[in-house]
């Protein structure tokens, strides 16, 4: 329940000091998000800079102006997250919302939150980094929340800087992610039922991330112009728009990949343009399948009967496209667009048409290592559902 909110003029108070002069102090009481009542109290200055209460009172009223404001100004890490939580995450998609809601309330809560703003510094943070549990990446996603945090204090005029951006945090893995190889590929390929032999198919043949897989609907699919088209991305079952402009590039269709696709349509239960290419029996096709259940279920127990003991993932699959794409000799400026990555070069960016034929011969490549007799032929048979 919001706190009632009322006028205060809060008192003025002299307090003699052990060492140094007497100051004048005003005290006032606020509530915090949870209707808690807290006692507050600020320094005005000392009885030699204002001899009397009347002038105390004077140099009070912007003090007085500011508790009485809408918005109290947060003392603590704690009261910072709660201003943050009812001003800034509402504008996030629920996902994200989901994954900062755990960091703050396991991480930084916990040990940052009844310190003052003022009490966290770089030193101290980079500290407690190096000891939390967690790997390189999630430490930097926790800096990275922290960061968010403060920025959010310094726009609301909270603070006047951010301590934790000279906070060093690498996001560097400590190990090389696996990626599989052609013939790992194949193997898997052939102990997948569909959807799923599907659905790795075109990951693995596209680089499409799983948000953008399952996203996908028909009409997204220009068979005549040998093209997929990218326009959303859904994460736990929340559409979204793609990120960045370099994410709504187009990718290619080569005719391997479109007959794949096509013979898919043929016997999927939800064909027409409007329905997802992957919809979920289950949600009458109003949604696509959970990506996880997906993976745990189906292809996860599919690569162990095929005889990989690699840990497979859904990115091990766009890994995987990228590092076949390189082993094949491919330029990095064609990876870098084929990966639809942000920081492609301004000549990429701005110069290169949607899909252009060096695009399609190096996805023509990885189709055909995945499938050298044709691509009817995944499991040396004619493919069915």
């Amino acid at each position: 329940m919001k706190p009632r909110e009322r006028y205060q003029n809060g008192s003025i108070r002299r307090e003699a000091r052990k060492h140094g002069a007497a100051v004048w102090t005003l005290r006032w009481r606020e509530q915090d998000a949870h209707g808690q009542t807290i006692r507050r109290k600020e320094i005005i200055g000392t009885v030699a800079e204002y001899p009397t209460k009347a002038s105390a009172q004077k140099a009070s009223e912007f003090l007085r102006s500011t508790i009485n404001r809408e918005t109290r100004t947060p003392r603590t890490t704690a009261e910072l997250v709660d201003h943050y939580r009812e001003k800034e995450l509402p504008n996030k998609t629920p996902y994200t919302r989901e994954v900062y809601e755990g960091y703050i309330s396991k991480w930084i809560t916990p040990k940052w939150g009844s310190y003052s703003l003022s009490d966290v510094r770089p030193v101290g943070v980079e500290s407690w980094l190096g000891t939390v549990k967690l790997s390189n990446g999630s430490r930097a996603k926790v800096r990275n929340i922290m960061s968010a945090l403060f920025a959010h204090a310094m726009r609301w005029e909270f603070c006047d800087s951010n301590p934790i951006t000279l906070v060093r945090q690498s996001a560097k893995r400590t190990q090389v992610p696996d990626v599989l190889t052609a013939d790992e590929l194949k193997a898997l390929l052939v102990e997948l039922a569909e959807p799923w032999r599907t659905a790795v198919y075109v990951a693995v043949t596209t680089g499409l991330r799983v948000s953008e897989l399952l996203a996908l609907k028909w009409a997204d699919v220009d068979f005549a112009a040998g093209e997929i088209r990218l326009s959303r991305g859904i994460v736990r079952q929340y559409i979204g728009p793609m990120k960045t402009e370099a994410s709504r590039k187009p990718v290619p269709l080569d005719t391997g990949l479109a007959d794949v696709l096509t013979r898919w349509r043929g016997c999927c239960p939800y064909n027409q343009d409007g329905d997802y290419i992957f919809g979920s029996p289950e949600m009458n096709g109003q949604q696509p399948y959970w990506p996880t259940a997906g993976m745990e279920k189906h292809i996860r127990p599919a690569a162990l009967r095929a005889g990989i003991q690699k840990r497979i993932g859904w990115h091990t699959l766009r890994h995987t496209f990228g590092t076949l794409l390189k082993a094949n000799g491919e330029d990095v400026a064609t990876v870098q667009s084929l990966m639809r990555h942000a920081n492609v070069s301004v000549t990429m960016d701005r110069y290169v048409q949607a899909v252009t034929p060096k695009k399609r011969r190096a996805q023509r490549v990885i189709v055909g290592l995945l499938d050298p007799n044709g691509p009817t032929t995944l499991t040396g048979q004619t493919a069915s559902c």
